[in-house]
């Protein structure tokens, strides 16, 4: 299924911004959005950072897009959705990776108490050092 029909499928419009974000995004490494802003600039000419934030807000809201923010991070975006992952986080230069579910299926990880809560999804950050870092630091 193409963005197009994606973003009609969740209700949007369709526009050459939400686009272009779609593809940045997916293109991209769990891109902030001055890396979003700057691609869809690249791809369809001036556009205001508020649209591009406008249009990250609708694309998450419409479960094209996830938003993930790490502490001490700006918020970052990326398209795999729906199926719980988790993230590796470099303490050093910010790097993110996938990885995926730790256990089983959708919650990963059941919380000691639900405190009532229905839970359908966990959102998990580990922090470490990525591999260039760690080699950096070994030199």
């Amino acid at each position: 299924m193409g963005d197009e029909d994606r973003l009609r499928k969740a209700g949007l419009r369709v526009t050459a911004a939400r686009l272009a974000i779609m593809q940045t995004v997916r293109e991209g490494d769990h891109l902030d959005v001055d890396a979003v802003h700057r691609g869809v600039r690249d791809r369809v000419g001036q556009v205001s950072l508020q649209a591009v934030y406008d249009s990250l807000h609708a694309l998450q809201r419409g479960g094209l897009l996830r938003r993930i923010e790490p502490a001490g991070s700006p918020a970052r975006y990326e398209t795999r959705v729906g199926d719980n992952h988790h993230h590796l986080v470099c303490r050093q230069c910010g790097k993110v990776t996938d990885v995926d579910c730790a256990v089983g299926h959708a919650p990963c990880l059941a919380p000691a108490s639900d405190a009532g809560y229905l839970v359908d999804e966990a959102d998990v950050i580990y922090w470490g050092m990525c591999p260039d870092c760690r080699s950096e630091d070994a030199r």
